[in-house]
């Protein structure tokens, strides 16, 4: 059995694991990075992502405060109150740190969310489109990079279990290459992601029918780390929720039909019913909550899209890879009828039921009475639209998950926690395997890559910190946040 040691060993190679691998390189430390992908172009969550950096769809170089108040709004306050300023005060510093090591970016026109695109951008199309796009060439440029700065990668290695001195993780154990591997670590990064390709944990804590909920994203994250630690005594949020967007179903047969494009802006300006033709969701709560909503159902797979043609028209356009006209270019069937009740019967729906549901949510968005609607349909983030115009149309619709948004409990220095708050010694988590900041009973999101690249880069400064004895001299030097 061979053995290696190391500063620093990282469970994970998306942009969360890269960028702690390179910042922990530049900062002296030895460094181990156990990825199971197999080739250098290995699937993950960062690679395929869209490269928007934003936090709380607000411009990364707003005024920390400003961040702040919107990352706590975004998640109706349940995140973290110390990881909430760390992300705003080290946002414009991560990123820019992001640059230095070859990142490009443009930016669409005003948008303020869409400030920092990774380079160059994806095309306004529909399904997967990932090699030679932005967020690809990010991560095969830092790990240029992390090799060259020393940094040891290796591939097709899969993690077992921690190596353990009492209390401590020193780094862990895995398989490479059919062998048995210890790769000791003074500290130990994980960045495996959560675990939203376990189903038997999907169906725990997510899904009854997690086979029925599509899988946006590599699909990989089998929630690894976050079962170790936990083994460990780690604590975790609440594991119930995910980021995700609301999909044709038809996406499940046809690869054309994910990631994009994304109906959320179908679903929230329109209604969701069920196969009684009811209203079931709250839709003005946006798309990532209705994707949660419908995978939380017993049947995930039984509810409608109802719209109009100026939603079709209006909302269907607008996103950055619209559903109008590109689920028709990819060959989505949408049902249209030029009255309800011939939507209805396109649909299989009782049409008096139909009828009945659209003519009360009209006279609500027309009183401005949405939230006395069973269920109420919000207004305070997205503004409701009645169905008037005709055509109308309706599209049978899915759950798309990306990453799950509940998992490991973490300080400001990306230190995890145990249950009484006190870390786990020389135990750091990065990415989509901590909780505590999106999620919670809204289904919260404020943005996947800010999260991964921000807790990645404070982590290896930690841990290169820790290192220094206190009468060394040294050049380096850490930001530090007030929290």
């Amino acid at each position: 059995m061979e053995k290696q040691k190391f500063d620093l060993v990282i469970m994970g190679g998306g942009l969360a694991g890269l960028s702690a691998g390179v910042r922990a390189c530049e900062l002296g430390l030895s460094v181990a990075l156990v990825e199971k992908g197999e080739t250098d172009q290995y699937p993950c969550n960062s690679r395929f992502s869209g490269g928007v950096l934003h936090l709380a769809f607000q411009n990364i170089k707003d005024p920390a405060n400003q961040l702040a108040k919107a990352i706590s709004e975004a998640t109706d306050h349940h995140a973290d109150p110390e990881l909430v300023m760390a992300l705003s005060i080290e946002s414009e510093r991560c990123v820019k740190w992001l640059q230095q090591q070859g990142a490009r970016f443009i930016r669409a026109g005003q948008v303020i969310w869409q400030q920092w695109i990774m380079a160059p951008p994806r095309p306004i199309s529909p399904g997967m489109d990932w090699k030679g796009r932005g967020p690809d060439v990010t991560l095969r440029t830092l790990m240029e990079t992390f090799r060259k700065k020393g940094g040891q990668v290796f591939l097709g290695c899969e993690v077992t279990d921690f190596l353990r001195d009492g209390e401590r993780c020193m780094g862990f154990q895995a398989t490479h290459q059919g062998q048995e591997k210890h790769f000791e670590g003074t500290a130990t990064l994980l960045a495996d992601g959560g675990f939203q390709a376990n189903l038997a944990l999907l169906k725990a804590h997510i899904a009854p029918q997690p086979h029925q909920v599509l899988q946006r994203g590599a699909g990989n994250a089998m929630g690894d780390g976050m079962r170790l630690a936990q083994s460990m005594g780690a604590a975790t949020s609440s594991l119930d929720a995910f980021y995700g967007h609301v999909l044709c179903q038809q996406a499940f047969s046809n690869p054309k039909l994910w990631p994009y494009p994304q109906l959320d802006e179908l679903a929230t300006s329109g209604v969701v019913v069920n196969p009684k033709a009811q209203r079931v969701i709250d839709e003005g709560r946006g798309g990532v909550y209705i994707a949660n909503q419908l995978a939380h159902r017993e049947n995930p797979l039984d509810c409608h899209v109802i719209f109009d043609q100026a939603i079709w028209d209006g909302p269907g356009k607008t996103s950055r890879i619209p559903a109008n006209p590109l689920l028709l270019s990819a060959g989505a069937t949408v049902l249209k009828g030029d009255t309800l009740d011939e939507l209805a019967q396109k649909m299989g729906l009782p049409a008096p039921a139909l009828t009945q549901t659209i003519g009360h949510y009209n006279q609500a968005v027309q009183k401005q009475q949405t939230s006395e609607l069973n269920p109420p349909r919000s207004h305070h983030k997205l503004t409701p639209m009645p169905l008037v115009k005709a055509p109308f149309y309706a599209l049978p619709i899915c759950a798309g998950i990306t990453y799950t948004t509940g998992g490991l409990l973490i300080d400001s220095h990306a230190r995890v926690l145990r249950e009484n708050k006190v870390p786990i010694q020389g135990l750091y988590a990065a990415g989509s395997v901590v909780g505590g900041i999106e999620g919670g009973p809204n289904a919260s999101y404020v943005g996947g890559l800010m999260k991964a690249l921000i807790l990645g880069i404070l982590a290896a400064e930690d841990v290169a910190k820790t290192k220094i004895e206190p009468t060394s001299k040294t050049s380096m030097s850490f930001h530090h946040h007030e929290v």
